[in-house]
């Protein structure tokens, strides 16, 4: 009996020592996945003005019955966001685009875009609180972009010129459009090819 006890425990300890093994061996190699796997910035869709050419510039009324002025010169730089009522994924966003426009008032001017029936965007616009921001509709606009997908953002500089875009799934990349602005490059994937 005593025996079988001391061979069980013998067991048990090779069992413990073979699993601290493979724990280790584990992290390292998460250790080595997360060095491989870079951060995702917004995916940028080659279709529309390119990064760092001018903007077209539209002038568009928003919903609020105020001129928007769109990729042309200005004070701030501007975040266009392309959304829709019916994309949960734009709903999802708002509240960072409200976060957003709090934290970065001093340089940046979020406006939304959208087009299809006035009506529903209206009561959209209403029903989601966002009076806060300009809100245009108009075809001709995302047709000029090229949007295909949404949400959609376009980010310009104070000079009208397209500094980063891409479609937008989360808070990230979003954000990765002021980083790839701050490093002067078109996306955080061109940054990673570059370096």
């Amino acid at each position: 009996m005593n025996e079988a006890l001391v061979v069980a425990v013998a067991v048990l300890w090779v069992l413990v020592i073979a699993l601290v093994i493979a724990v280790f061996a584990l992290a390292r190699q998460i250790g080595v996945l997360y060095e491989r796997v870079a951060p995702m910035g917004a995916l940028t869709i080659d279709d529309g003005p390119k990064v760092g050419d001018l903007a077209p510039a539209f002038n568009l009324t928003g919903l609020d019955s105020k001129k928007v002025q769109v990729g042309a010169p200005g004070a701030f730089s501007t975040l266009l966001f392309f959304l829709s009522p019916t994309c949960p994924v734009c709903k999802k966003l708002l509240p960072v685009l409200r976060s957003i426009a709090r934290d970065e008032g001093q340089w940046l001017r979020v406006v939304l875009a959208s087009d299809g029936d006035e009506a529903k965007q209206r009561s959209f616009y209403e029903k989601a609180a966002l009076t806060d921001f300009p809100y245009v509709l108009s075809t001709d606009l995302g047709m000029a972009w090229k949007v295909a997908k949404l949400p959609y953002a376009v980010l310009t500089d104070e000079q009208g010129r397209v500094r980063a875009k891409g479609l937008i799934n989360s808070r990230e990349q979003l954000e990765s459009l002021f980083t790839a602005k701050e490093l002067g490059v078109g996306s955080i994937q061109e940054y990673l090819q570059k370096a």
